[in-house]
């Protein structure tokens, strides 16, 4: 996979143009930040006492020498990873690593502060490797094909996002400045920490310089580079651990800088630079100037606040847009290998789990209908089964949520079969498609806008920013015939946007700050009767209208070529579907937030057990879906009594473990 060619005209003169563009902009922006009050400044005695020298010595030059290390680093990293790979979107922040780094510095500040007695790099460095070796393992079975890497990248970054949310809540206050530092601050206070940085990175570079001749050698193509006497695998593990410390020193010292890694490098392949030591050259060059432009743009614009606002969520904020423009130029088709071959129908024949699965999945549902209704926490803290007198003041409290998150987990199961039989890729989920982002993005708006928004408000507000990105959604993907590995990566970059938004808004220190993160983690708390109804309502239509594509659902596995030649309008098939689970997953985030993994879980579940066709296995995934969502309401309830934790934060906890288990496991 790799870009589009560009015009026919030299790579250097190109690489050289985007060079001179980014250079123009730094000299203006410094220009305007440095030369006029700087010169004064620097002619005055060194050992006068001039807080405003002191600032520009010891606060802003050695920001701005540290936006040129770690955006030239970030660079370099997401070059290396996209030539190990060959995957020009990969990076540090879509593989995960940025986001493992990120969890392991959270979570040794809350419980192993001793550990950075060892240093921090060294914290860093065992949640991004960790990261990364999850995203590998999971992307394993699908021969590491891009589009696999990139979403099981995402998924790790999820799961980081989600526990990282849960110690935030937890422990707000040990981590609320660590939140704004890991979106990514380049604030400083001396030259120590640039200094630090630039040992470590002079350390790495002449590995990076060794492994620029054997990595070139890929562009010939990998039998060609075998034959040659080229130890792949060898090769790919070097060029990924050198990457990883890049990007977790990077991380250790400012936090999560997003996209730099990869805008810089696919837009050194777009100005020209076609060597991988061309590529390697213009791209740190371009990330270094890239994050300085940015960085100094946010100290011009934001003045005194400027140390507030994380530049790394900056980046990201202007990334997503660059990475949606760049798609469309991404050439040749990013297949996933079918995951979900047709197989036969186990539904009616056989003793095995595949023929009880109705029985067993609807049991289990009753059973954890039951024990949420029934069965919980007493004043004292004891366990406690409701008598009938104590019925009717307790039921009205807990059948609402019950209801709501059965529904959402009906909706949410639903959209995840849907993405995963349209797409043949089992890592597609709802949590990818960027309808979350966008009912998140308005929930935002609406609570620093409006102040207070009633349970409604904040519905509606919901349902029109994820009405919106389902346009925007399906406007990119009719430009490629709603190709799906097309619309998974738009939604990649949309959803990116997300954590973006958290990281600004977050660095005012404004509460409700904190509001806008229990709603994301699924807060059920408040759910009325109304909405109640209304979850179940929508979940039955979901239902209802997927068995009425069953036949489309049975064939799409067979590919493109095969559903074709059966009948099945490619073309309308895909906006229906995509529509359809859009739809769903829209409904179902207003109830339990944008992160609970059951569109993941559920169906591979059913999968497990050796259900194939459509309408047994898009019933099964409901039910299953339901039943996750309902037990992780009553675990979310009854742990940590008194107090009470979202239920899409336990669905992620305990639900994405298991989905890493199911991942590797090989099924029939």
């Amino acid at each position: 996979m790799t870009l589009a060619p560009g015009r026919p005209f030299s790579g250097r003169s190109r690489g050289a143009a985007w060079l001179t563009i980014l250079l123009g902009l730094a000299a203006l922006l410094l220009g305007g930040l440095l030369l006029g009050p700087a010169l004064p400044l620097l002619a005055r005695p060194a050992d006068a006492y001039d807080i405003e020298r002191m600032v520009l010595v010891y606060s802003t030059l050695p920001r701005l020498a540290m936006a040129i290390l770690c955006g030239g680093a970030l660079a370099a990293s997401g070059a290396l990873l996209q030539q190990a790979l060959r995957n020009p979107l990969a990076s540090p922040t879509t593989l995960g690593i940025d986001a493992g780094a990120r969890l392991a510095l959270a979570i040794a500040t809350v419980f192993l502060p001793a550990l950075f007695g060892w240093g921090r790099d060294l914290v860093a460095l065992a949640g991004s490797g960790l990261a990364a070796s999850l995203v590998f393992a999971l992307s394993r079975r699908q021969d590491f094909s891009p589009v696999a890497v990139i979403l099981s990248g995402l998924l790790v970054s999820l799961y980081c996002g989600a526990l990282a949310a849960a110690l935030t809540l937890v422990e707000s206050r040990y981590l609320a400045s660590l939140f704004i530092w890991g979106s990514g601050s380049l604030s400083q206070q001396s030259w120590q920490p640039t200094i630090d940085l630039s040992l470590r990175l002079a350390l790495l570079a002449p590995f990076a310089l060794l492994l620029v001749r054997p990595l070139s050698l890929l562009d010939l193509g990998e039998e060609t580079a075998r034959s040659l006497g080229l130890p792949l695998a060898a090769l790919r593990l070097c060029a990924l651990a050198l990457a990883v410390l890049l990007a977790a020193f990077t991380a250790s010292a400012v936090g999560v800088i997003g996209f730099v890694g990869l805008v810089a490098p696919i837009l050194a392949q777009l100005a020209g630079a076609r060597s991988f030591r061309a590529r390697l050259f213009f791209a740190t060059a371009i990330g270094a100037l890239v994050l300085l432009v940015t960085d100094l743009a946010v100290q011009l614009l934001a003045g005194a606040a400027a140390d507030f606002l994380p530049t790394g969520a900056v980046t990201a904020l202007l990334g997503s847009p660059i990475l949606l423009w760049l798609l469309p130029r991404v050439r040749t088709q990013l297949r996933a290998r079918s995951a979900i071959p047709p197989g036969r129908a186990l539904w009616s024949k056989g003793p095995g789990l595949a023929g009880r699965l109705p029985l067993v999945l609807t049991a289990g549902l009753a059973a954890l209908v039951l024990l949420g209704l029934f069965v919980g926490r007493a004043p004292g803290g004891g366990w406690h089964v409701l008598t009938l007198s104590e019925m009717p003041d307790i039921l009205p409290w807990r059948w609402p949520r019950l209801s709501a998150v059965a529904g959402a987990g009906v909706l949410l199961a639903t959209a995840g079969f849907l993405l995963q039989r349209l797409t043949g890729n089992e890592m597609a989920s709802p949590e990818i498609l960027g309808i979350s982002a966008g009912a998140t993005f308005a929930m935002a708006i609406a609570l620093f806008t409006v102040g207070s928004v009633s349970t409604g408000g904040a519905t509606l507000a919901a349902l029109g920013g994820s009405a919106l990105v389902l346009v925007l959604m399906l406007l990119l993907a009719r430009r490629t015939g709603f190709q799906p590995e097309r619309l998974l990566l738009a939604g990649i970059a949309l959803s990116a946007l997300l954590d973006a938004l958290i990281g600004v808004v977050s660095a005012a220190g404004d509460p409700r700050a904190f509001l806008l993160l229990a709603w994301m983690t699924g807060a059920v708390q408040s759910v009325q009767p109304s909405g109640a109804i209304l979850s179940l309502v929508l979940a039955a239509l979901a239902i209802t209208l997927a068995l009425c594509l069953t036949r489309w659902l049975d064939l799409l596995p067979l590919g493109a070529q095969g559903a074709a030649s059966l009948g099945v309008p490619l073309g309308a098939a895909r906006a229906i579907l995509i529509l359809l689970a859009a739809t769903a997953t829209a409904a179902a985030t207003v109830i339990v937030g944008p992160i609970t993994f059951v569109g993941l879980l559920a169906p591979h579940l059913v999968r497990l057990a050796g259900v194939r066709h459509a309408v047994p296995s898009l019933l099964g995934s409901a039910l299953a879906g339901a039943a996750i969502l309902v037990a992780a309401d009553w675990l979310a309830r009854s742990v940590a009594f008194p107090f009470q934790l979202p239920t899409g934060l336990v669905a992620s906890l305990v639900g994405a473990p298991i989905l890493l288990w199911l991942l590797q496991r090989r099924t029939a």
